[in-house]
């Protein structure tokens, strides 16, 4: 049997890539290039944005299912909901320790049983006799969240040529953002239909079938480096890394101190009812849908120039509600471009940093979802404390001042230089 040699693929024959050959100095050689057929990587790209909406959808099913839930587990509604809290922490604290777990694993060998250990949480929860196994069945969710998320954010990369990167992983971080859209309403469409636990015995057979399409789809991924345990702690030596993830956390605090409230702020500002607001919602998630592609392929051309707009318009929108939102057609306006702009965060933020790290892409992304997971649970917490406190105008006032610091920090911090 003969092999090719590194970066030689012969005029049609398949390339098979080989794992990586540790170097002199003991790091590992360049990851295997993209698989020769973009029909094929283009097709391992949305199998991955399918594994990404997975995850999501299953992290806040319990969104559109709390109530009947907790009626047949015998908790109370605020009870039910710390299943959606449980899953964000446990997400955030396994995320940056996943490269390390699975150091020697191909990430498809990975990513399949990541969804196919989402796929058993899945059908726990649907056969879950009582709250305590919900709870434990939500923490493997967690664990299956951080380990998608984390390993799934770095491949464009190493599924699409170059100059097609940037689309790829818009591509994959739409699973997120479809699934803020879709995936909570289709969940509680079910619930209605069939019941709570049909809902999560459905999304347990849509990671089944997630999973069969990645062991089909995706080609060979032999571990990039060698991650260690205490990697992520090498990246806050990088000052563009440090930004970042600065950066992320503003924006991710800024945005759920506001968001996670959008119902009585925009009940008091601008005097809509139950109905409208419901309007209001769909107009943000489809709004953040079409952020979530008009970012991406800035990001991967100008990390900093990306951010920087978006942390303006995320600022400006939950700012100008109280005052602009007297009405609904001017705060259907506002909605929008918040939702526009929060849409190009999470792939504008991950550009960034796999600029920045880019000999410890999976490493930079498991810290990414860790600080965006912690982030999102900050910022419920201090949005909730605000509005108890002072009512639902210095809420936006709280995310408007949190997305100025991220438009400072943008701008002032390191940024990469050479992204691709």
């Amino acid at each position: 049997m003969t092999t090719a040699r590194t970066g030689e693929t012969p005029e049609g024959q398949r390339h098979e890539p080989s794992p990586p050959v540790p170097s002199d100095q003991g790091r590992p050689a360049a990851p295997p290039p993209p698989p020769s057929s973009p029909a094929r990587g283009w097709a391992a790209v949305a199998a991955v944005a399918a594994a990404t909406f997975t995850v999501v959808t299953s992290e806040m099913l319990p969104v559109g299912l709390l109530t009947p839930m907790g009626d047949s587990l015998g908790v109370t509604g605020g009870t039910a909901g710390l299943t959606l809290t449980i899953t964000g922490l446990v997400a955030a604290a396994s995320a940056p320790f996943v490269p390390a777990a699975v150091a020697r694993a191909d990430r498809r060998t990975a990513l399949v049983g990541f969804l196919l250990l989402l796929c058993a949480a899945n059908l726990v929860s649907a056969l879950a006799p009582d709250f305590a196994v919900m709870v434990a069945a939500r923490v493997l969710v967690g664990v299956g969240m951080g380990g998608v998320w984390a390993l799934a954010a770095p491949l464009g990369p190493r599924l699409v040529p170059g100059g097609s990167v940037g689309a790829a992983t818009t591509v994959i971080f739409a699973g997120i953002a479809v699934a803020s859209v879709l995936g909570v309403p289709v969940g509680a469409f079910v619930g209605a239909l069939a019941g709570w636990r049909a809902a999560f015995a459905a999304f347990a057979g849509l990671a089944l079938l997630v999973a069969a399409a990645l062991a089909l789809l995706l080609p060979a991924l032999p571990p990039e480096g060698a991650a260690r345990p205490g990697g992520a702690a090498g990246l806050f030596r990088d000052p563009r890394v440090v930004t970042g993830l600065l950066v992320t956390g503003l924006l991710v605090t800024g945005h759920f101190a506001a968001y996670t409230y959008v119902r009585p702020v925009l009940a008091d500002a601008a005097g809509l009812g139950a109905g409208l607001i419901g309007t209001m919602l769909l107009v943000y998630g489809v709004a953040g849908v079409l952020g979530n592609f008009a970012a991406g392929p800035r990001a991967a051309r100008a990390p900093r120039a990306t951010v920087a707009v978006i942390a303006a318009l995320l600022a400006g929108s939950v700012l100008l509600v109280p005052l602009l939102g007297g009405g609904a057609v001017a705060a259907g306006a506002l909605v929008a471009v918040w939702g526009l702009a929060y849409g190009g965060v999470s792939v504008s933020v991950q550009s960034w940093l796999m600029a920045s790290a880019q000999g410890e892409r999976e490493t930079a992304s498991g810290v990414f979802v860790g600080v965006f997971n912690a982030s999102i649970a900050l910022g419920a917490f201090a949005g909730g404390r605000v509005l108890d406190a002072a009512g639902t105008a210095p809420v936006t006032w709280l995310a408007g001042a949190l997305a100025l610091g991220a438009l400072v920090a943008a701008l002032a911090g390191r940024a990469p230089s050479n992204p691709r």
